[in-house]
């Protein structure tokens, strides 16, 4: 072989190697970034166990988000799908691990479907009642001596011995004592309960004694007749209105859907308000993939101008992807009722 073929080849090794590197850099090296997309349209009826559930034809919807920073190459090629969104890493997670992201999606989800229960419920006329259990922890502060020892998704149970039967309850508690005065919680983190000592401190935004965290209640309910929801991995809010639908669906044994393939989304509080949510556009192109005819948009106007509620971003997207499918606005329980009521 010649000196100049020898040359040659070796040429071109360097550049198959240089080449596969490059590919895998793209590949494989992440950046700060996660990737939103459409997720998928699930039927509802799935995760609802009661003595009188029936097939139905309501549907959450999900957006689809990686479960890690994306790699350079998937960054890239989220440009060529119009409704993914390149979310920094700081936005979506808000300073948390992946872990304790998760861990706040899976009590969001668990306060939706109790919200759900709860006010189906009580529209319904069935017998309810809600047990308070203690107070979730959404976030430790900085200036709090329990940031270290607290995980989000704890439920504090009680404080200095006492068991509280409210949230007012424990706060009033909390603002009686001073300042930098030690304090010791019990916890309950998964099955395992933990006393926890710390100092009282200001807390951020009212100033007041307290522990210094973010909190929501954590209660339960039941009912008569007996209905639990339980949407395995699927995390977040928004699929309130549509446990909302189906659960009252079941109590009062009523066929709301005729048939028809329902869509929806949106928060459900324990007055039956429907609140805003986010990645609404993605959820318009999942429903419509799935063949719905209508989809439930919230009209809430929290916190963002008019033009920007899930009802109009929902309307352009629907316009944009030329589908068949209805939005119809919501702005809470009843809306989406009486639209069955009469349309069907």
């Amino acid at each position: 072989m010649s000196k100049s073929n020898k040359s040659r080849r070796a040429r071109n090794w360097i550049i198959a190697i240089i080449a596969i590197v490059a590919v895998a850099f793209l590949a494989f090296w992440p950046t700060d970034y996660y990737i939103e997309s459409p997720g998928e349209a699930v039927p509802v009826g799935q995760f609802i166990k009661s003595p009188n559930k029936k097939p139905n034809n309501f549907y959450l919807v999900t957006v689809s988000v990686t479960s890690q920073p994306a790699s350079i190459l998937q960054y890239l090629w989220s440009y060529t799908k119009p409704y993914d969104d390149r979310v920094p890493s700081e936005e979506l997670l808000g300073g948390q691990t992946n872990a304790q992201y998760n861990e706040l999606q899976n009590w969001y989800m668990e306060t939706s479907q109790q919200n759900a229960i709860y006010y189906a419920a009580k529209k319904a006329g069935k017998k309810h009642s809600l047990k308070y259990l203690g107070v979730y922890v959404m976030e430790v502060q900085k200036g709090s001596s329990f940031r270290k020892k607290l995980q989000i998704g704890d439920t504090v149970l009680g404080a200095d011995g006492h068991r509280f039967h409210s949230t007012e309850e424990m706060m009033t508690y909390l603002r009686k004592q001073k300042i930098g005065n030690k304090v010791t919680i019990l916890v309950l983190r998964g099955k395992q309960k933990k006393k926890l000592t710390g100092k009282i401190v200001r807390v951020k935004g009212t100033n007041k004694p307290g522990i210094g965290i973010q909190l929501v209640e954590h209660v339960t309910v039941k009912t008569k007749p007996k209905l639990t929801i339980n949407a395995s991995e699927i995390g977040g809010p928004s699929a309130g209105l549509m446990f909302t639908l189906e659960s009252y669906e079941v109590f009062t044994k009523q066929n709301l859907s005729h048939g028809h393939k329902i869509a929806g989304t949106g928060t459900i509080s324990p007055t039956g308000k429907v609140g805003i949510i986010g990645g609404v556009d993605k959820k318009v192109v999942a429903a419509s993939r799935e063949g719905a005819e209508i989809f439930f948009a919230p009209t809430d106007s929290t916190d963002v101008k008019k033009s920007q509620t899930n009802y109009a971003v929902a309307k352009r997207t629907a316009k944009r992807i030329h589908t068949k499918m209805k939005i119809v606005p919501v702005g809470d329980f009843d809306d989406a009722l009486h639209y069955l009521k009469t349309h069907y």
